[in-house]
Parts: C-alpha cells; sequence; structure tokens
C-alpha cells in the first residue's frame, strides 16, 4: 500500500530563527498587527510504499533523522496517511 506522510521541520524553539525575524519585521511593515511571533520551517511530502502505517512511519523516521533534519538545530514531526 503507498501511504502520504508529511513532514514538518521547525527550528528549536530555543534557537533564533534569522528567517522569522525578517518576515516578523516585514509584516510589521505592512502594518499588519498581533502577530506575535513567526518561525520558519520546511514542510516535505513522501510518497512511501510499505506494508503497513507503522512501517511507512519508521521509514519517513528515519529519512528525517538521517537527511531531512539537522536534529541539533531542528525538531520534526510526522503525520502519516493512506494515499489518495
Amino acid at each position: 500500500m503507498t501511504y502520504a506522510v508529511h513532514i514538518n521541520v521547525m527550528p528549536l524553539k530555543e534557537l533564533l530563527d534569522p528567517q522569522g525575524k525578517a518576515v516578523m519585521g516585514g509584516l510589521g511593515n505592512l502594518g499588519l498587527k498581533g502577530i506575535e511571533d513567526v518561525r520558519i520551517g520546511k514542510h516535505i511530502t513522501l510518497q512511501i510504499a510499505a506494508p503497513s502505517e507503522a512501517e511507512a512511519g519508521k521509514i519517513a523516521e528515519e529519512a528525517a533523522q538521517k537527511l531531512l533534519a539537522n536534529q541539533v538545530m531542528e525538531y520534526f514531526e510526522i503525520s502519516v496517511m493512506p494515499a489518495q
């Protein structure tokens, strides 16, 4: 079966996010009010052929740990669902 896997990679909350700060400044320059923080990350979508949802999740986790996220500076979240 094929699964659609979504991986969100974000900077660790303890670290400065220079891209987020730049976007926050730009939003302020546009006159947009009420925005208290901006964090910029990556959204990665994988199509994984696996015998089960759990196995697809394991494959995605290995990909995130080994390549997609720098775990010194980023964390990741994975969601797995049957592909349509």
